[in-house]
């Protein structure tokens, strides 16, 4: 299987790609989609869903993973963020790329085992989970490998009964 892990947003967007085989993350890809910062929202945006479409074509991922929105200062960033998410969101479903959604304390349960974990140890911990030399940057592209690694996790995991238990294959009418 193939997950893009995607850390929303307008001007900076991560991305991670991996490949999973029986609970085995393999790296392939990993970076930032980048907007001008002088440039109207709306042209930001058209950028950001042009460039999603090609990193979907590009990579043909199974599954997509996206963070939730979360921000609790800057309102007028997390409203630029929650366009930015439509957009991507929007990506997925043209291509008919499933899309799971996770929240940043999810995220960092599934990475570290600990919720509460603060950027720099989820960061070591994705660089040593997918056996990396050195710690991804920028650190959207680190927060996307780790929403990939969490949602490789979730799954491949056994409780994942829709993956696991298929009553359909077990009816005897």
């Amino acid at each position: 299987m193939i997950i893009l892990g995607i850390d929303p947003g307008v001007a900076t967007i991560g991305f991670g790609v991996l490949q999973v085989e029986r609970q085995k993350n393999t790296l392939l890809r990993y970076g930032v989609i980048t907007t001008p910062a002088g440039l109207p929202l709306s042209s930001r945006l058209l950028q950001v869903s042009n460039d999603m479409e090609e990193l979907l074509q590009t990579f043909m991922p199974d599954e997509m993973a996206v963070e939730e929105l979360f921000f609790t200062k800057n309102i007028t960033t997390g409203i630029a963020v929650a366009h930015g998410r439509g957009v991507i969101l929007l990506a997925a479903e043209k291509l008919g790329v499933p899309v799971f959604e996770y929240t940043p304390m999810q995220v960092k349960q599934a990475v570290t085992g600990y919720g509460g974990a603060d950027k720099k140890q989820v960061m070591l911990m994705t660089q040593r989970l997918l056996h990396m030399k050195s710690i991804p940057r920028p650190d959207d592209a680190a927060d996307a490998l780790a929403i990939a690694i969490c949602h490789s996790r979730a799954a491949t995991s056994l409780l994942n009964t829709e993956r696991v238990f298929n009553p359909a294959k077990y009816d005897t009418r």
